[in-house]
């Protein structure tokens, strides 16, 4: 079993969309509905750049490449559009749309003694857990309300660590994109990389699914 790897490790601190709950396609259609009232060429590949990365600099992005210029104000409100349709699309949430193996690796955790945090941009956090009913299995919540910078910045996992009175190198991060996983190891952290080892360098230990943990 992976988690074997890590039993001196104290920490577990998760990612949600694409580790936990697959939440990235309705994030593509809202950006999508976004850009095309912008007149923007936004394609599945361009969102591979929105991965890990907080809503407004997902904006920017976006902005840039339709080269369009707004202010802070104009900013503020085409991402508050573009969340008012993301949570629309969340209304559906269940717990049928946890990934497999997502409640019974925390429930592992949590049964062994494991400190478990949650570090994501996602500013619906709190939210989506209460939709998937899993909110009870976290000690600490870190999201995108509670951060300043983006990844691969690390303060969202250091802010994680320092709540669960942990040190950073006894903290093990589930991530999917690259910028969580340069966050995490600029941390200190050891990372566990969901998804294909080419587009994901720099982890420790690779799985293409939460199963694959406890097998």
């Amino acid at each position: 079993m992976l988690v074997l790897k890590f039993q001196h490790m104290k920490g577990v601190i998760f990612d949600l969309d694409g580790v936990l709950v697959d939440t990235a396609v309705y994030h593509f259609m809202a950006w999508k509905r976004l850009a095309k009232e912008l007149n923007i060429d936004f394609t599945e590949s361009d969102n591979e750049r929105l991965k890990g990365v907080s809503r407004m600099r997902s904006l920017e992005i976006l902005l840039e490449l339709g080269h369009i210029s707004a202010s802070e104000e104009e900013k503020k409100l085409l991402a508050e559009k573009k969340n008012s349709w993301y949570m629309e699309m969340l209304q559906n949430l269940t717990e049928d749309h946890l990934l497999p193996g997502a409640r019974s690796l925390l429930n592992y955790l949590k049964t062994n003694g494991y400190k478990i945090a949650l570090g994501s941009a996602s500013k619906n956090a709190r939210f989506i857990l209460m939709k998937l009913g899993i909110q009870s299995f976290f000690d600490v919540i870190v999201d995108g309300n509670r951060v300043v910078n983006a990844k691969p910045d690390p303060e969202v996992f250091i802010k994680a660590a320092d709540d669960l009175g942990l040190p950073y190198r006894q903290c093990v991060v589930f991530e999917d994109s690259l910028a969580g996983i340069e966050a995490a190891k600029s941390a200190g952290m050891k990372v566990v990389a969901v998804g294909n080892q080419d587009l994901l360098p720099g982890a420790d230990w690779y799985i293409q699914k939460l199963t694959e943990c406890l097998g």
